[in-house]
């Protein structure tokens, strides 16, 4: 019986051990640190290419002729990243870097996306019925965007035995909204290299 009660007790302990070396540990890092567990497309890759891309296009000489003929800031309107890659990547927080991007640089204007304009609409018109007539929003003030940014993101893997090269390749279009010219074309490409 004694022996049964030190074995359990033994077990019991080693369990406790066990369980408390197996524990998850959280460590709280700077959101500027680059860190790349899986070897997938992440945060930083987008933070990268998001401010390479659009400093690319606002110094580009089109886009500097381009505000120069039209006499002032043009205001630009983020539209669709398509993602053709293999992984599931959120394209509406890649799209929020490119849109964080345009507007810190002072360079050009930023028009709301289509899903914010949607309820920028529907408190204008509960204001309409709801607010006093000096301090209601006015219909048909929206500021138009005379361009837009969009285009797709694919990938390209290689990969033989336990190596394997990604290459993420972001094309986008700067596009003339009135006219549907391009004044900007540019791809930026992240390549990564896994071994397992």
């Amino acid at each position: 019986m004694k022996n049964s009660l030190k074995s359990i007790s033994y077990l019991f302990i080693i369990g406790l051990i066990a369980f408390g070396c197996s524990q998850r540990s959280v460590t709280r890092v700077s959101p500027d640190q680059q860190i790349d567990l899986s070897g997938r497309w992440n945060d930083v890759d987008s933070k990268m290419v998001a401010n390479k891309m659009v400093q690319q296009f606002l110094n580009s000489p089109r886009y500097q002729q381009y505000a120069s003929d039209n006499g002032k800031t043009p205001a630009i309107i983020v539209g669709y990243i398509k993602n053709k890659t293999s992984e599931h990547i959120d394209s509406d927080n890649y799209i929020k870097k490119f849109e964080l991007e345009i507007f810190n640089s002072g360079l050009a204007d930023l028009v709301e996306s289509p899903e914010f304009r949607e309820k920028l609409r529907e408190e204008r018109a509960d204001q309409q019925e709801f607010a006093s007539p000096e301090t209601a929003a006015r219909w048909g003030r929206e500021y138009g965007a005379d361009l837009m940014l969009f285009g797709t993101m694919t990938s390209e893997t290689d990969t033989y035995n336990k190596k394997k090269v990604v290459n993420y390749i972001t094309t986008l279009y700067l596009t003339d909204m009135e006219t549907n010219k391009r004044v900007w074309y540019g791809q930026e490409e992240i390549k990564k290299y896994i071994e397992n």
